[in-house]
């Protein structure tokens, strides 16, 4: 049985808007979080201790991260150098440089020659002996459309053709790797992908336009005894039978605010030919919280606010707070008095939103192509408009009369006219001038 660690989407030197300067270390604080994060897993993998730590990939949040940056992850690998833990670094889309032309910011440990370090950073099979046994590692960096085609291909092919192809591609050259495989050797599928049926976040925009969605089956081969993802940063498991576990460990820390719900870790597995158990290991790590309210209908909208922060543990979190209110209210708030009620979180930022009088949803437009019934519009008008309710039946009482005399082609007379006009308007002339 082999023992190893599965950890994914580091993404350190990120989210520094989210930190502070540590007047003790010169440090911004969320490098610091990252750090601390990391150094608990590689504590775990020398506690356990691991036979194997597999990285699946976004080490950084781009290829040429700063020197200062680039140690600090390098002093907590370097511990497993020192356990004499064999370690495979698999590149990511944020790890490539100019979408994978001019290398990735992984390669130096290949140049170095830093023993038992692998370096994933194409389709292919790494024969790893660790102290339980031989494993055998096949390895899938993050693929661009430029990997497996031409521009000339894509020339006069539409997007969907384009993907279909892309994954006919991948297909063979990913089943001439599997033939290769010893069929009695434990495997692991190391992999930086976008799953077809994976719950996405941020990392989907990120990647938009750069890489392509690979299928489930594409994954879930016999051949693999556990298929390690990265690139996701919500831990999942996308292979619920776990013939064989299909896992996202997920981001080791939180990026922004899109992950503020998201449970942070990384994996567990006990490995054998044919069978692997896993287990999600949650870690603690700084919380995120965004605090909104909505004040444009409260007479003391200070009160408000300060009651809802009341309402958190916000202390050495990182906080958002929004607030919507009237441009009439703008006066009743004490800027002051939210800095302090929030001056016990890490860092925050203050968001105030004005809510506009005239923001209503739209009335259905009618033309020849799109219909609607005139008493639907008009109720719905009228539905949106408080400074109307006390008239709104009148409106819609004089609205009918008038749409029934018009199917009967009785054309009113200018005196009823008149006096229709009067009732629909009943002295709202300069409210609803703007229409």
């Amino acid at each position: 049985m082999i023992k190893i660690l599965h950890l994914s989407d580091i993404h350190m030197g990120s989210g520094f808007s989210h930190g502070r300067i540590n007047p003790e270390t010169g440090l911004n604080t969320r490098l610091e979080d990252f750090v601390n994060t990391l150094s608990i897993c590689i504590d775990r993998a020398l506690g356990d201790p691991v036979d194997l730590v597999i990285f699946g990939g976004d080490a950084f949040p781009d290829a040429t991260p700063p020197p200062y940056v680039q140690e600090a992850f390098a002093s907590q690998f370097r511990r497993l150098v020192d356990a004499n833990i064999p370690t495979v670094l698999l590149v990511g889309n944020h790890d490539q440089h100019a979408q994978g032309l001019g290398g990735a910011s992984l390669c130096i440990y290949r140049t170095l020659g830093v023993p038992g370090f692998v370096v994933g950073d194409r389709l292919t099979t790494h024969h790893i002996q660790t102290r339980n046994g031989k494993v055998q590692v096949l390895t899938l960096p993050w693929l661009t459309r430029s990997t497996l085609m031409t521009r000339q291909e894509t020339g006069s092919m539409s997007l969907e053709e384009i993907n279909q192809l892309l994954i006919e591609r991948l297909n063979v050259v990913l089943e001439a790797e599997i033939r290769r495989l010893d069929p009695n050797v434990p495997t692991v599928l190391l992999g930086h992908v976008m799953a077809d049926n994976a719950n996405f976040g941020s990392e989907r925009l990120l990647a938009v336009g750069k890489g392509f969605t690979i299928p489930l089956s594409l994954l879930t081969r016999p051949n693999f005894d556990y298929v390690a993802l990265g690139h996701v940063h919500r831990h999942q498991n996308l292979n619920k039978s776990n013939d064989p576990p299909v896992i996202y460990p997920g981001s080791i820390e939180r990026v922004d605010f899109s992950e503020e719900k998201e449970n942070k870790g990384y994996v567990m597995i006990e490995l054998e030919r044919g069978r692997a158990r896993w287990e999600f290991c949650p870690l603690s790590v700084r919380t995120f919280l965004t605090i909104e309210v909505d004040l444009s209908k409260v007479d003391d909208p200070q009160a408000a606010i300060l009651k809802a922060i009341a309402k958190h543990e916000i202390q050495d979190a990182v906080v958002r707070l929004i607030y919507k209110l009237r441009s009439e209210q703008l006066d009743l708030i004490d800027g002051s008095l939210l800095h302090q009620a929030l001056s016990t979180a890490h860092t925050y930022t203050i968001q105030p939103e004005l809510v506009s009088q005239l923001a209503r949803p739209r009335v259905p437009e009618l033309s020849a192509s799109n219909s609607i019934d005139p008493m639907a519009a008009l109720k719905t008008y009228l539905d949106n408009r408080e400074d109307l309710q006390d008239i709104a039946a009148s409106m819609l009482e004089a609205a009918h009369k008038l749409l029934a005399d018009e199917e009967i082609s009785t054309e009113p007379t200018t005196d009823e006219q008149n006096a229709q006009s009067d009732l629909l308007v009943s002295g709202t002339e300069t409210q609803l001038s703007f229409l």
